[in-house]
């Protein structure tokens, strides 16, 4: 998208910091005259904002430059099997709108992402802004997206053969980069750099009509060869009648653990639930069967993630998805399996707990998404400090 440099630039401002030229030209460890090309490109893109206020006239303070976090949009897109989200940040991953949108049962992908570019469009025009402020999209779709796949998407290069279909889709309306993972990946990215930015080894699994689990090794999402890590909800655990699960396999976690299985065997004992929803509400009743039901598959879900815990050793385990939200029967069915299961190497600092950003994790990661490829992807999580803007300076600081 931009000249070479220009990306680089926008990596080290993208913390929010004013940096004067020859800052820029120190930590980049180039020239100012090449600084100064690429700050005018930028400026022009309407990414960077010279400070008010600040000049380099000779004996005054020397010109200060900064992100200019609200001057375009990234619209981020969370769909998972029976929810969608669709939200606009600024550069930084703020909130500017967002709209959670009811999902038709029998709805392909193609019309998800459909409903998301049209609702992205009626949150443009709410904002009084349009299309062309739009610097990049976002995308967390349900189900393992080859990496190949999830490739920028630049609207003057159509899309590759192969390439997801929710970036042509999008790119009919929208010609910018649109970039595409799985929603666990996404929604871990989002509780990891806005919660738990301090660690470099992290496990979230998003527990809703699906189970999957995104993987944070080394300070890195972890995708593997084709897309596919993380992918536990399909992992075969001991019971006595096993479900067949819709991948064609017989006793999954997911027919017992997920958001459905546990409707399943709610239904099966009786009780009037049919979405996720009522599960959770029985829950918090304190309907006896349904708090069994709850630690049961917990339970079941500690069994894999205790062999999950023992290859990685990570720092914590992170409970997302709608199920979550049942809280501590969950939890403590949870580190019943995963404590009892496993050496003290592997949860002697183990933490195990819900997500505490579960209604932005999605839209945040989704908007990292579109940063990480404006920005390139940092070393560590860039983690944001957002001030009341005052009259004299309105930019983010660190």
């Amino acid at each position: 998208m931009f000249e070479m440099h220009a990306d680089e630039v926008l990596g080290v401002l993208r913390d929010g910091r004013p940096r004067t030229k020859s800052e820029l030209a120190e930590e980049l460890g180039k020239v100012r005259s090449t600084i100064s090309l690429r700050l005018a490109e930028l400026i022009e893109a309407g990414l960077v904002t010279q400070l008010q206020g600040s000049t380099s006239t000779k004996g005054r303070a020397p010109a200060m430059f900064a992100l200019a976090t609200d001057a375009r949009i990234i619209g981020a897109v969370a769909l998972t099997s029976d929810s969608a989200v669709v939200a606009l940040t600024d550069l930084i991953g703020t909130v500017l709108d967002r709209r959670d949108l009811e999902v038709p049962e029998d709805a392909s992908l193609t019309d998800l992402v459909r409903l998301a570019s049209a609702t992205l469009l009626d949150l443009l025009d709410g904002l009084g802004r349009s299309a062309g402020d739009l610097v990049g999209i976002g995308v967390g779709v349900p189900g393992p997206v080859d990496p190949a796949e999830s490739a920028v998407g630049e609207a003057q290069r159509p899309p590759a053969n192969g390439r997801h279909p929710a970036v042509a889709l999008l790119q009919q309306e929208f010609p910018v980069r649109v970039i595409v993972d799985n929603e666990a990946n996404v929604a871990t990215v989002g509780e990891w750099v806005e919660s738990w930015a301090e660690l470099e080894n992290l496990i979230m699994v998003t527990v809703s009509a699906r189970i999957d689990a995104g993987i944070i090794a080394s300070a890195g999402l972890i995708r593997g060869a084709d897309g596919g890590a993380g992918s536990i909800g399909h992992i075969r655990v001991p019971v006595d009648e096993p479900r067949l699960c819709r991948c064609g396999q017989l006793g999954c976690l997911e027919t017992i653990a997920s958001g459905s299985g546990l409707v399943q065997t709610l239904s099966s004992e009786g009780r009037d639930v049919h979405t996720t929803d009522d599960v959770v509400a029985l829950v918090r009743s304190g309907d006896p069967a349904a708090v069994l039901a709850v630690r049961e598959a917990g339970r079941a879900l500690g069994t894999v993630l205790a062999g999950v815990a023992a290859t990685l050793n990570p720092s914590a385990i992170v409970l997302g998805g709608d199920v979550a939200q049942v809280g501590e029967p969950l939890l403590a069915g949870i580190r019943e399996a995963v404590y009892g299961l496993s050496q003290p190497l592997t949860t002697n600092s183990l933490r195990i707990a819900i997500a505490r950003n579960l209604e932005l994790a999605s839209i945040v990661g989704a908007s990292r998404l579109v940063q990480n490829s404006l920005f390139g992807v940092p070393r560590r999580p860039v983690v944001y400090y957002r001030p009341e803007p005052t009259p004299a300076r309105a930019y983010a600081r660190t």
